[in-house]
């Protein structure tokens, strides 16, 4: 195991000190990743966080995959056809695929891995992918035929997702419970051990992909301490990091052995205002809470201007997004809203979020913001477990405890099903999925599941043209912004990213000089 270096060089660093460019020690081939959290698994049909989700993508695949972009590709799949109802789809999959231990990867592995998603015994995490499959048919070797019980146009889409990955249903059936710590799949790497903070991949010699990958082993480091991060990035001892606090990218690009990433995400900002209670059951008090709020100075305030506007209440890079006008800044508009809903001197509410450094700024921001207009807030920053307690006991509209909420949205399948249906659909109220607003209209509801009922593109993008449209002058949301992803990494380290939806991405071609 690699030692880190000690606290105090991390926070020489952040003080500004002479940069660490010494040569690391170690193999050049073997690429070390350094991240916040710890992983949870590698099984990716049960697995819900973004860290754990990034790792399985190198040892696993799925019928269709996102690129770099966030654009649908093939990958196990080669094409697939479907009915007009987008009810039965048919896939044709790639022929001569393995498994690393020597398992053939064939339509009937497709079948068990689907139903193994889809079975509610199994308990998975990320059964609501396949929730809409009614029954998956082996046509024969290379053909697998899936019929869905509705219409659900985004199932390509759906199956990029890394929770659609395929599975070696030997492994499945060797491990049992313990799969999770023994998985992989037929991506690019595959396992050699796992530990809570620790993981070593190297490479697949079965992939695939005639020569590739051409990076030999990966390590995924779990280094919790931001400026620990950063240094072992400085000293060679890790060739990525993420993620990176705004405050550290200035200190960061003074390095000329390191290169910045700073992209746009897809993840929204936004609060839920409960819109089936006062006084958010009002449009115009929903409607001066977007006027009362500086979203410029929220960018520059909490992100230290590492985001930008939201313009729609999904982000630019997914498909069939359709731009708005922003919402803007406007405190003597809100105030007189607010006195034409019965509130001329304001009301008093309580912001529940997380307890992240970013959650504690917004709230603490919208608390100074919305007190010009006479809204006293009160901010309650809550652990995880304590959240999401309060989120999912009696989670319904009139019996919910919260009022505001500090949260956001990212979709990792690349469409606008996942980008807008979890948390604008009427139906879609907590715990079915994310509707922590309870907001429902009956037009945004109608077009969302037209934008299901077909795999028009042009009917498609019509639908959700109407979603975001009437959801955005709805103002069921407060809309704040869109965070940019923030990593870092050495300059001898080639096809690396962050994927919009906040996962570390790796190229199948990248190289490591």
């Amino acid at each position: 195991m690699r030692r880190l270096l000690p606290r105090f060089l991390a926070a020489a660093l952040l003080a500004g000190l002479q940069f660490i460019t010494a040569p690391p020690s170690r193999a050049a081939a073997d690429l070390v990743v350094a991240v916040a959290e710890n992983l949870n698994g590698l099984d990716p049909q049960d697995l819900n966080d973004n860290i754990s989700q990034a790792a399985s993508r190198l040892t696993h695949e799925g019928l269709f995959k996102l690129d770099r972009d966030m654009k649908l590709i093939p990958a196990l799949a080669e094409t697939f056809e479907a009915n007009e109802e987008a009810t039965e789809f048919v896939f044709h999959l790639r022929k001569g695929v393995t498994f690393p231990d020597g398992t053939k990867f064939d339509a009937s592995v497709v079948k068990f891995s689907f139903d193994r998603g889809r079975n509610p015994a199994n308990n998975l995490k990320r059964q609501s992918i396949y929730v809409m499959i009614d029954h998956t048919d082996v046509v024969d070797d290379n053909t697998v035929k899936v019929t869905l019980k509705y219409p659900f146009g985004a199932f390509p889409n759906n199956l990029a997702h890394p929770g659609a990955q395929i599975v070696n249903p030997k492994l499945v059936e060797q491990w049992g419970k313990e799969f999770t710590r023994h998985a992989t799949g037929t991506g690019p790497y595959e396992l050699i051990s796992w530990s809570a903070d620790t993981l070593k991949l190297k490479k697949n010699t079965h992939y695939r992909m005639a020569g590739l990958p051409k990076i030999d082993t990966i390590t995924y480091r779990s280094v919790p301490e931001n400026g620990t991060r950063l240094a072992m990035l400085q000293a060679g001892e890790a060739e990525f990091i993420t993620p990176v606090p705004p405050e550290m990218i200035k200190l960061i690009e003074k390095n000329p052995d390191i290169t910045v990433f700073n992209q746009p995400s897809l993840l929204s900002l936004f609060v839920d205002m409960n819109n089936q209670k006062k006084p958010f059951n009002d449009i115009r008090v929903r409607t001066a809470m977007n006027l009362a709020v500086d979203k410029k100075a929220y960018i520059k305030v909490v992100y230290n201007g590492y985001a930008d506007e939201l313009d729609s209440p999904m982000a630019p890079g997914l498909a069939f997004y359709a731009k708005q006008a922003p919402w803007p800044y406007d405190v003597a508009k809100a105030k007189a809203l607010l006195t034409e809903a019965g509130y001329p001197n304001g009301f008093d509410v309580t912001v529940t979020g997380g307890t992240s450094t970013l959650a504690r700024r917004t709230m603490e921001f919208l608390q100074q913001q919305l007190a010009v207009v006479g809204v006293r807030v009160t901010v309650e920053s809550l652990e995880a477990g304590v959240l999401t307690s309060k989120l999912y006991t009696n989670p319904a509209p009139e019996t919910s405890t919260i009022q505001m909420y500090v949260t956001g949205w990212s979709s990792s399948t690349g469409d606008a099903d996942w980008g807008l249906r979890p948390f604008l659909w009427g139906k879609g109220f907590p715990p079915v999925l994310n509707n922590f607003a309870y907001y429902k209209n009956p037009v945004v509801d109608a077009a969302i599941e037209v934008g299901l009922s077909t795999v028009d593109p042009n009917k498609r993008a019509a639908a959700y043209a109407t979603v975001q449209a009437v959801a955005w002058k709805d103002a069921p949301l407060l809309f704040l912004g869109m965070s940019h992803n923030l990593a870092a990494y050495s300059k001898r380290l080639k096809g690396a990213s962050m994927r919009g939806d906040a996962q570390f991405n790796l190229d199948d071609d990248a190289t490591l000089n």
